[in-house]
């Protein structure tokens, strides 16, 4: 039914070391939480008896899901977009559309062939969900509720990747647009959450949000109030969530062989030969005819030259479209949401929302830095998804071989594509920074504060992008780039929010804190070690690798103690910048061995 496409995959998948070792690190990782969240909550209390041990349950379930929700999610969008884009740079799409395969086959094939992966993923999480339902506070029903939101959302999402892989051509396009997208859905959500859009009831963000209606789902006393149409809200969600996915597909089906092959790779008719036209014998007045005609169709052929610079790298990425120019509508998606963020900040602090303090999370992470920090994650994997297609289609086009032949030095190259990358995505970097001078022009943080969030600010922004270009050169499979770059990036920051999670859910002393974290700062090292260093090992790379994570839990530990910022933002600023550094000096020092000559077997 779905074509040879997916049973390619169907059958080939398991041949692969690492579809069994991505479920058992995903199974592991989920594992440890629960460890960790245990020997928190048996080292501040003592289980006496089932009841502690059903709010131990309820309370890790509520950590533990929303992750997988989240991971799902992303991996569904990276895997069904980055198959797509990695049949397009390889240029096999074509050949695709000349066999005797259908429209349906193609779009339906490829999209389950990626998600084979990520459905395996949530069944290998089921036995654990239902180990926790075990010990109490969590039913069956609300396991077996939760998993198919999680189905659902990660059928959507890859849905949402697969078309926008199928529409455009540049891969930095696709994901740029998937996750701005799926960031836009869900700041949605929440305005309506928020009862701000009128015409829409607030209880429609659960049903809309995939988010909310896991959070629904995870609440011991879930809500007896029903939609008009008689469903719960995750089921409603369910619904419409499948409902979407099966448009989504359908739009790709149809538009299948109108948006491939792109304009930009189909053949053009060549331009006249002039030396053709002028060795005939031309008609009476046809020669000034023919200059008038030149004149008024004078194209980029016949253009004076530009000037270029003296690092020419850098000059193709400040003064020529090298990504598209749909860039422009990347950048108005974004400067949607950066409004949307500008209102919520202005709303929070007018009515005076953004000082208050309720009992739990408020407390610790008020208001505003609810909104500004997925606004600046948003940001830091869009810089970092550019920085990385920047090395992956030099590569692809087959010019990154070219450049090492010219007398380019490594400072150009590396300098040229490190600022074009910031020039490009200026807006990701100075708009985060205009919404934290406003929120200091009214109040709600102080000027010292303010210097220690710009700063941060800076230093993460060359960070996303010396990453992406850092895991471009160094792995020759512009899929394995990607997703290696943005993949590391992404869980930084996830291990960031859950352990912020569980540091609020579970009070306690560092000294309290730090055994149970031991697994998870290891865990974190050896994922960075294995992404930044295994294939270009370096003493400076490892101690990077194994020290980013520690750092990084000091400094959540002296941001929840309060009145540290010094410390949390000196901590930073020499964690990731010695990261940054780190990754520099090997392409500056050793640039062919850091631009990846060497394949594994995998790749080839």
């Amino acid at each position: 039914m779905f074509g040879p496409i997916l049973i390619r995959e169907w059958l080939v998948a398991p041949r692969r070391a690492r579809f069994y070792v991505q479920r058992v690190v995903f199974v592991l990782a989920l594992f440890s939480l629960v460890c960790t969240a245990w020997a928190l909550m048996a080292g501040i209390q003592q289980v006496r008896n089932i009841g502690d041990l059903s709010r131990f349950g309820a309370l890790v379930f509520q950590i533990v899901v929303p992750l997988e929700l989240i991971v799902t999610m992303f991996l569904a969008a990276i895997t069904a977009a980055g198959s797509i884009s990695h049949e397009k740079d390889k240029r096999t799409l074509i050949l695709l559309l000349l066999t005797r395969l259908t429209n349906f086959q193609i779009v339906i094939g490829k999209l389950a062939a990626s998600l084979v992966t990520i459905f395996w993923l949530i069944l290998a999480a089921l036995p654990l969900l239902l180990l926790i339902a075990l010990m109490g506070g969590v039913t069956d029903a609300q396991v077996g509720m939760a998993t198919a939101v999680i189905v659902v959302a990660s059928w959507w999402c890859g849905a949402l990747a697969n078309m926008v892989a199928f529409w455009r051509e540049k891969t930095f396009q696709t994901l740029a647009i998937t996750v701005l997208t799926i960031a836009g859905w869900l700041v949605a959500c929440e305005a309506i959450a928020a009862d701000t859009i009128p015409g829409i009831e607030a209880g429609w963000a659960t049903v809309l949000s995939p988010i909310r209606a896991l959070w629904s789902v995870c609440m011991p006393i879930t809500s007896t109030a029903a939609l008009p149409i008689g469903l719960s809200p995750a089921l409603a969600h369910c619904v419409l969530g499948a409902a979407v996915a099966v448009l989504l597909s359908g739009i790709t089906v149809a538009r299948l062989r109108v948006w491939n092959p792109s304009r930009e790779i189909r053949p053009k008719a060549p331009d006249q030969d002039e030396d053709y036209a002028l060795a005939s014998e031309p008609l009476p007045g046809a020669v000034e005819a023919a200059e008038a005609n030149r004149e008024q169709s004078r194209g980029w052929k016949v253009r004076a030259p530009r000037k270029m610079w003296n690092n020419p790298v850098l000059w193709r990425e400040v003064r020529t479209w090298a990504y598209g120019r749909k860039l422009l509508f990347i950048h108005l998606i974004y400067l949607a949401l950066f409004a949307a963020a500008m209102v919520a900040i202005y709303w929070s602090v007018s009515t005076g929302v953004a000082l208050e303090r309720s009992r739990l999370a408020d407390e610790l992470i008020p208001v505003t830095a609810r909104i500004l920090a997925p606004f600046f994650v948003v940001s830091l994997v869009i810089i970092n998804a550019l920085a990385v297609n920047s090395i992956t289609n030099e590569r692809d086009g087959q010019a990154l071989d070219l450049l090492l032949a010219t007398q380019l030095t490594p400072p150009q190259f590396l300098f040229g594509k490190l600022l074009g990358v910031l020039y490009v995505t200026k807006e990701m970097v100075l708009l985060p920074i205009v919404l934290c001078i406003y929120l200091w022009w009214q109040g709600g943080v102080s000027g010292e504060n303010l210097a220690f969030v710009i700063g941060g600010l800076v230093v993460m922004d060359i960070f996303a992008a010396m990453l992406g270009i850092h895991c471009g050169m160094i792995y020759s499979q512009s899929r394995h780039a990607i997703g290696t770059s943005l993949g590391t990036l992404f869980f930084l920051f996830l291990g960031i929010a859950t352990c912020m999670m569980i540091m609020m859910s579970f009070r306690g002393s560092f000294a309290r804190q730090l055994p149970p974290f031991l697994a998870i700062i290891l865990g974190g090292g050896t994922g960075l070690y294995v992404a930044m260093g295994s294939r270009n090992p370096s003493p400076a790379i490892a101690l990077s690798a194994f020290g980013l994570p520690f750092l990084t839990f000091f400094a959540i530990t002296s941001f929840i103690l309060r009145n540290q910022e010094l410390t949390v933002f000196s901590v930073v600023v020499v964690a990731y910048g010695f990261a940054t550094l780190a990754m520099m000096i090997p392409a500056l020092s050793e640039f062919d061995i850091a631009m990846g000559k060497s394949r594994s077997v995998d790749e080839d």
